[in-house]
């Protein structure tokens, strides 16, 4: 084939000549790399290969990493959260055992993405997300995405949406703010976690979280500089308080202050981890929550910061709801008795301290099942009440949930449900109910930061990403602030609006 009949068959001069043209009307002062960018925009993106591989994930457990490929470029994205549910397996046998349920589920996965997923999204525009996530979900109809893999599928999703973004030539929340349906976007306020307790941390302080929100900070920027200098606030009272050994971290790169270990220290100079029997013990697991509390109080107000930065608490309930009742020792090997809790005895507890503590959320106060008891302490109205295990991200447990209202909020993980477009249609549903939308990583998370883009194109208002402390924690952070530096004069931090914002 001959020069001219190459051009011919490729209609490449009249494509030359419209690229010189344009280069010529932008007066393009490097005529070459113009020309060279229109010819490239000109060429429509098509997905030409997706490949997986097995990596290591925040806690060095196997997770999903893909490669999409188009005819352009090539984007990567991540999940973690793949196999069995955090806390299912018990003692060194079981988490070995999970640890390989886990390493085969990984393998499965990109087993399958590099076979049937890569077939089905080959020839695809990647700025059709609804399109190549249905094509996602077409190849596993099983109920909670178990014959793929809910953390398989939101991977290659994401990776398509990032190459989506890059064909469209705009930001990555901007791309997804378009899918919303939104014009404006909003930088979420940090749960930032300070304190880990429950099956996240070895102590004996039963709730999983305690997070502080800098509602009141002017922007994202000063947010994070207000819960990084609290956090380290927090290190200096714990360590004046119960000495340096008392500083380990937990699971979300919170403290983890062994406080009950210490207040029996006191009563007791063998230091057993063992409770007390007798009437001081009914409150001693109270006592633990209040203690963690009153410390983070107390470097909030070192940092300078009263009134401007609120507290909440991710309880995890499932994990200690014992039949109907909530074993507050659940983590001690010998039990008292005393710290069975009925459903009506939690919400005093919660009433309580809503009542002493400028707290604004709790996250799953009770079981995953316990749809009584989660009602009627939303209807009390005394905070955000935050559905996780008891939602799921499950469109039909959130229609349930809105109709009873058995809570109030949303925390949205991505994994539990498999695609973005199906993480924005749970966002939609959850802000047409007018709930809180809290965005929220995984426990030891890969380092990918969509978490971050999603919560601003979505227009969230919360997002949870762990402590200022941990490198999978700290990318979701640190993109945020890239975003708020990208919108300069534009950028619009939820601050005390943080349960409101809207997606319309």
């Amino acid at each position: 084939m001959s020069v001219q009949e190459y051009l011919e068959k490729h209609m490449l001069s009249r494509k030359i000549e419209e690229a010189v043209n344009a280069a010529v009307r932008a007066k393009a002062p490097d005529p070459v790399l113009f020309i060279a960018g229109h010819m490239r925009r000109a060429a429509p993106a098509v997905i030409t290969k997706v490949r997986a591989r097995q990596i290591l994930d925040g806690h060095g457990l196997p997770a999903v990493e893909v490669e999409l490929h188009t005819n352009k470029a090539v984007h990567r994205a991540s999940a973690a959260g793949a196999g069995a549910p955090e806390g299912t397996a018990a003692g060194a046998a079981g988490d070995a055992e999970r640890r390989k349920n886990l390493a085969r589920s990984v393998a499965d996965a990109v087993r399958v993405i590099n076979d049937k997923v890569s077939e089905a999204l080959v020839g695809l525009d990647p700025q059709q997300q609804t399109q190549i996530d249905q094509a996602i979900m077409d190849l596993d109809k099983a109920r909670h995405k178990a014959e793929l893999g809910a953390n398989a599928m939101l991977a290659v999703s994401i990776a398509a949406c990032k190459a989506g973004a890059a064909e469209k030539e705009v930001p990555l929340y901007k791309h997804i703010a378009d899918h919303v349906g939104k014009s404006a976007t909003t930088l979420p306020v940090p749960a930032i976690t300070v304190i880990n307790g429950g099956r996240h941390a070895g102590n004996a302080i039963p709730i999983q979280e305690i997070m502080i929100l800098p509602v009141g900070a002017k922007n994202f920027e000063e947010a994070m500089q207000m819960g990084s200098e609290t956090y380290h606030h927090l290190k200096d009272i714990i360590v004046e308080k119960y000495g340096s050994e008392s500083c380990n971290i937990g699971n979300d790169g919170g403290f983890a202050p062994n406080i009950f270990r210490q207040i029996l220290f006191l009563i007791s100079p063998s230091g057993m981890w063992e409770p007390p029997y007798g009437s001081q013990n009914t409150l001693s697991f109270l006592f633990s929550i209040s203690e963690s509390l009153d410390l983070v109080i107390a470097a909030i107000e070192r940092a300078g910061y009263n009134g401007r930065i609120k507290l909440a608490i991710n309880v995890a309930a499932t994990d200690f709801c014992a039949g109907k009742k909530y074993d507050l020792e659940f983590k001690s090997a010998k039990k008292s008795g005393q710290n069975f809790k009925t459903g009506d005895d939690m919400i005093e507890m919660y009433s309580q301290l809503c009542s002493e503590y400028p707290l604004v959320s709790i996250e799953q106060p009770f079981d995953k099942d316990d749809w009584e008891h989660s009602k009627k302490f939303t209807t009390l109205e005394l905070c955000q009440v935050v559905g996780d295990d008891l939602l799921m991200s499950d469109p039909e447990r959130i229609k349930r949930a809105v109709s009873e209202y058995t809570c109030n909020a949303l925390v949205l993980k991505a994994n539990q449900i498999g695609t973005v477009t199906e993480a924005i249609e749970v966002v939609k549903q959850a802000k047409d109910a007018h709930w809180g939308v809290m965005v929220s990583h995984r426990s030891g998370d890969t380092e990918d930061s969509f978490i971050a883009d999603l919560a601003v194109g979505a227009a969230a208002g919360q997002i949870k990403a762990g402590a200022p402390c941990r490198g999978e924690c700290l990318t979701k952070y640190n993109q945020l602030l890239r975003i708020e530096d990208e919108l300069g004069s534009e950028s619009v931090y939820a601050g005390e609006n943080w349960r409101t914002t809207s997606t319309s």
